[in-house]
């Protein structure tokens, strides 16, 4: 019997605990199926938290409900809640009282021998004390709840963190990005009329500007950044309500009372005397009446607490698709940005082409035209003397400087006619990109 598991579950919907015997290796979700046989919650919709706030592992076999600890197995609870309400209204019913304590609250100024109400009054304390640990169990799984909403907040917080953060890079790329265009688009219209132009290209450009500016909408996150900050703000009050802390200090002090009335009679002799139960009757009214008071209040902070964590659950998918956004907007940036600057190297590519090739002609042109005459006339022997028919014949060494010229110049020829077939290749690839 000792090494039986068995798991107790508060369902925080009626305030009633169930119990399971755990099989062995039972899996969570085996277990789920039997809570919801009993409860009528469906697995969806069952949410299970530890006295910690955190939820169970559907990966983990159901044994993790049970914990060793101080107070031993049997007295760990584990938390049910709906995931489908927010709203904990109740009516929630006390505990039932027993025939012989029930016996006395319909007639409390009935007479009874002293053992007999002893016997009877041991069990009005005992209902006095379960009323508080009731009330002390559902408290616990209300902070149980508050710290579930703390979890939540606090990745709700870095995911709001890293959605500001990238919206503020996206931010200053596309500053960066509209800076650097515009002087683009103005040094290019500074040049179009002795340099290079491309209408294509320039229609590129300016609908690079209109998608940057399109793209600005991404960084826009005023609207959600307002939405958790307000949540925040419902969360810090929700902490700071009296309603967070414990509100059993009535029904404490009442069980105390309870106890001392009770040990006031065990200290009468039982004799043939006889008593009402009275005092031992108001105590129990009084502690019902406290009962419904702060179960009420609890309740009602429970259903605050659950409409935050809801609002949460339902802000996180909005920061997550507002966070895709701005990473696929500065992706964009960044190829838009990329491919300008690849247009920009290959309009320079051009420019230096065509200046290579405006050199090379030039020189080649005063190459030609300072070659000296007398390589390209004929050499007479005397000053006055007809020439001789075979004079005009150039010398073995004349010859050879010729034809290096010659040769030079068909180079030179071939060279440039290579250099403008590739500027002209150049341009229509850039035309057609």
């Amino acid at each position: 019997v000792l090494c039986l598991q068995i798991v107790h579950i508060l369902n925080m919907t009626s305030a009633k605990i169930v119990s399971f015997l755990l099989h062995p290796e039972e899996s969570l979700h085996s277990l789920q199926n039997r809570i919801e046989f009993e409860t009528g919650i469906s697995t969806g919709n069952q949410e299970l938290l530890l006295e910690t706030g955190i939820c169970l592992d559907p990966r983990k076999p159901a044994s993790q409900c049970v914990i060793d600890g101080v107070r031993g197995w049997d007295s760990y609870m584990v938390y049910l809640f709906d995931k489908s309400k927010t709203v904990y209204d109740g009516p929630f019913a006390s505990r039932s009282l027993s025939d012989c304590v029930n016996y006395i609250v319909q007639d409390s100024k009935i007479q009874l021998p002293i053992p007999q109400l002893r016997k009877v009054w041991a069990e009005a304390v005992h209902y006095v004390i379960g009323l508080k640990e009731d009330y002390s169990r559902l408290f616990q799984g209300q902070r149980a709840a508050m710290l579930s909403l703390l979890r939540y907040n606090a990745n709700l917080i870095k995911m709001k963190n890293n959605m500001v953060s990238a919206s503020q890079q996206l931010k200053a790329k596309l500053e960066f990005f509209h800076q650097s265009i515009r002087l683009d688009l103005e040094r290019y219209s500074d040049q179009m009329a002795y340099g290079i132009s491309s209408e294509k290209m320039l229609k590129a450009w300016k609908e690079m500007e209109e998608k940057a500016s399109q793209c600005a909408q991404a960084e826009d996150i005023g609207y959600l950044d307002e939405q958790i900050m307000a949540l925040h703000t419902e969360i810090v009050e929700l902490q700071k309500s009296p309603y967070a802390r414990r509100q059993g200090e009535v029904m404490e002090s009442l069980e105390q009372r309870a106890i001392d009335l009770y040990k006031q009679l065990k200290t009468r002799p039982p004799d043939h005397a006889y008593s009402d139960s009275t005092d031992m009757v108001k105590i129990i009214v009084q502690t019902v009446q406290s009962q419904d008071r702060v179960l009420k209040e609890l309740f009602g902070h429970l259903s605050k607490l659950l409409g935050c964590k809801q609002k949460i659950i339902d802000l996180l998918p909005e920061i997550e698709v507002a966070l895709n956004n701005i990473k696929e907007a500065d992706n964009s940036v960044m190829q838009m940005q990329g491919k300008r600057q690849r247009e920009i190297w290959h309009l320079l590519k051009i420019a230096c082409t065509q200046s290579s090739s405006r050199s090379l002609v030039s020189s080649s042109l005063e190459g030609t035209a300072s070659t000296p005459a007398a390589t390209w006339l004929p050499q007479s022997s005397s000053g006055n003397a007809a020439p001789h028919p075979l004079s005009s014949l150039a010398a073995p060494e004349d010859g050879e400087n010729f034809a290096d010229v010659i040769r030079e110049n068909v180079n030179y020829l071939e060279l440039f006619s290579s250099i403008l077939q590739e500027v002209r290749q150049e341009q229509n690839s850039m035309m057609v990109s």
